[in-house]
């Protein structure tokens, strides 16, 4: 029975690199984060209401409320899993489908594309899909550098976080580390509505991707075969704790320099710099899907090392 962690996540990794979440099942029942997310929102128009310490203590409540809901849906499943063999495999689809390795890569080569034949219109409009900040606006500069910041965070949030957290704690980890960033990323903002409700979406986002940030960042410097340096230098510098992490690692690993003003919903913000070089272009973003593929086999690596037979 595959019943080792390791090498249940090591199946995992291997057959959502290969074949990601089918389109056929996305048809038909959406993806698990879609459920997540509609659970999310229906709080945050339920429950987002009164005073700021009222919307505190609600948003409190509700992480809770989702984190004990999604965590015991993982828990019965493992336990279905352990209790009857064939399970097994409904155990490592949904641990596939709570991985983005192909999707990322798909997204990022999105950009690429239009990047590359000089087609900017559609260039922003595929990297206005992976990115919050405005991008009407952005050069072919700007384009390649908010997809290479996207890439290397999401390297961190939507590949070695979950994966951490379910040899930590198997599904259930899996489930609520997925669950914790799409609440993040919904509710997990600094504006009025939010600031109160998403605070403990944030900062439960923060405590979960701690270490993972740092293994990511250094998966992305062995890859890059370089950038130790400029990510000690720089990351600590980015307004969160963990993004700046694999981000900075990745400005070393390629030699260019990212961060800087953006603006999000029309309204400036200023971001650290990180790195040295000349900003991003078509190549860099290339170099970057290159050093992010080679950082998830590193992954897959390491995940085989601890599954191989002692």
């Amino acid at each position: 029975m595959i019943s080792d962690r390791p090498l249940q996540l090591a199946l995992i990794l291997l057959i959502e690199a290969a074949v990601g979440y089918p389109d056929a099942v996305y048809r038909r029942v959406r993806h698990p984060v879609v459920w997540m997310g509609r659970a999310i929102a229906a709080l945050d128009r339920s429950w987002n209401k009164g005073c700021e310490a009222a919307r505190r203590i609600a948003g409190v409540a509700a992480v809770v409320a989702l984190v004990s809901v999604v965590g015991m849906c993982g828990w019965a499943l493992e336990q279905f899993a352990l209790a009857w063999e064939p399970a097994i495999l409904l155990l490592i689809f949904a641990g596939t489908a709570m991985l983005a390795q192909r999707s990322l890569h798909e997204h990022v080569s999105a950009v690429l594309r239009p990047l590359e034949s000089g087609d900017l219109a559609a260039a922003r409009e595929a990297v206005g899909r992976i990115v919050g900040r405005d991008t009407h606006e952005l050069d072919s500069q700007g384009v390649a550098t908010a997809a290479v910041e996207s890439l290397a965070e999401s390297f961190c949030d939507g590949i070695v976080a979950p994966a951490f957290w379910f040899l930590v704690a198997g599904l259930p980890g899996l489930f609520i580390c997925k669950l914790i960033n799409t609440a993040d990323s919904m509710i997990g903002h600094r504006d009025a509505r939010h600031r109160a409700f998403g605070w403990a979406a944030a900062r439960a986002d923060d405590l979960m991707n701690l270490v993972p940030a740092r293994l990511a960042g250094l998966l992305i410097c062995v890859a890059g075969v370089r950038g130790v340096r400029v990510m000690l230098r720089d990351a600590p510098h980015h307004a969160s704790p963990n993004a700046g992490w694999p981000e900075a690692a990745m400005a070393g690993a390629l030699g260019r320099q990212l961060g800087g003003s953006v603006s999000y919903d029309g309204v400036p913000a200023h971001r650290p710099l990180l790195g040295k070089g000349p900003r991003p272009d078509a190549h860099s973003l290339r170099a970057g899907r290159r050093v992010y593929w080679r950082a998830c086999v590193l992954l897959w690596l390491a995940v085989g090392v601890l599954a191989w037979p002692q």
